[in-house]
């Protein structure tokens, strides 16, 4: 049994190229895991260009295969996940300071939660126009150079606002921080992305591996990420979905709902089971508002 890991062309032309260009597919697997990409992932797509350039298959366009039956298994190679109770309050709803947010569905293991009701109409389209002048395309760091260039592995533009930069701002990010049950304090700056047609995210993590100078830095400052809410600016016609593979969850992006989850204990474990993507949207766009919250008060470089 097999699940198909998608993925932008664009990133498929930044791999083929770098092979030809003498880059080792270890390096190549190793900056896919610098952004935090599940190893498995990794090593998939990149284990599925050296085999074409072999001749040995199909050059892939836009998805390989992963055996679905061994991920949960493959986590338990990795450092143990001990489950304590949830940071995300119990119950069918949470009373925020200025609007009652619906709890639809959770699960335990990983720990999430669908939410409705967390940004009205009028906020989602408000956030977007405040963000659509600013959005850029995501990087990645080139294996050659260190340097950050123009990546495929999103094929989304991006953009942060600062904490509290404008009065809307403040109140969603006074709003999150309840649902999340967190200080304001401890959140990183509220970050918008924009899917057009044919974009998704490839498998990845959202927690912070210190494999990196600027990961371990930034864990130092503020401590490990321990928790996401991520909230849907619009409804997207097909496609879109945040897939959740090891867990066996997909998650519809409809406007002003959102889905949150943690991966973080007291003990500094992290769970693997938060593996999370992206599907690539098929029709029509999808714009996330995205909250990553701190063990500590969140401190910018």
């Amino acid at each position: 049994m097999t699940t198909v890991v998608r993925f932008p062309p664009a990133l498929g032309d930044w791999v083929r190229q770098h092979l030809d260009n003498g880059v080792a597919p270890g390096d190549l697997r190793g900056a896919l895991q610098e952004r935090d990409i599940a190893a498995e992932a990794a090593q998939a797509i990149v284990d599925a260009f050296v085999r074409a350039r072999r001749g040995e298959r199909a050059m892939p366009i836009d998805q390989v295969e992963l055996p679905t039956e061994p991920m949960p298994s493959a986590l338990h190679g990795l450092p143990p996940y001990r489950y304590e109770t949830p940071r995300f309050r119990p119950g069918t709803s949470i009373a925020t300071d200025d609007r009652v947010v619906r709890v639809a569905a959770r699960a335990e293991r990983p720990m999430l939660a669908v939410l409705n009701n967390v940004f009205s109409t009028d906020e989602c389209e408000e956030v977007i126009a405040l963000a659509r002048g600013r959005l850029r395309p995501s990087t990645l760091v080139d294996p050659r150079t260190g340097r950050d260039v123009v990546s495929g592995l999103r094929s989304s533009l991006g953009m942060f606002f600062r904490p509290a930069e404008t009065p809307l701002i403040a109140r969603l990010d006074r709003r999150i921080a309840e649902i999340m049950n967190l200080p304001v304090s401890h959140g990183e700056g509220l970050q918008i992305l924009h899917y057009p047609e044919g974009a998704g995210s490839a498998p990845h993590y959202d927690f912070l591996v210190p494999s990196n100078p600027a990961n371990q830095a930034s864990i130092a400052r503020s401590g490990q990420r321990v928790s996401t809410l991520v909230t849907y600016l619009n409804d997207v016609p097909a496609g879109g979905e945040t897939v959740f593979p090891a867990a066996g969850w997909a998650v519809s992006p409809q406007r002003g709902n959102a889905v949150y989850f943690e991966y973080a204990n007291s003990h500094g474990e992290l769970d693997h089971a938060s593996l999370h993507a992206s599907s690539v949207v098929t029709r029509g766009e999808k714009w996330v508002a995205t909250k990553w919250m701190r063990e500590r008060v969140f401190v910018s470089a």
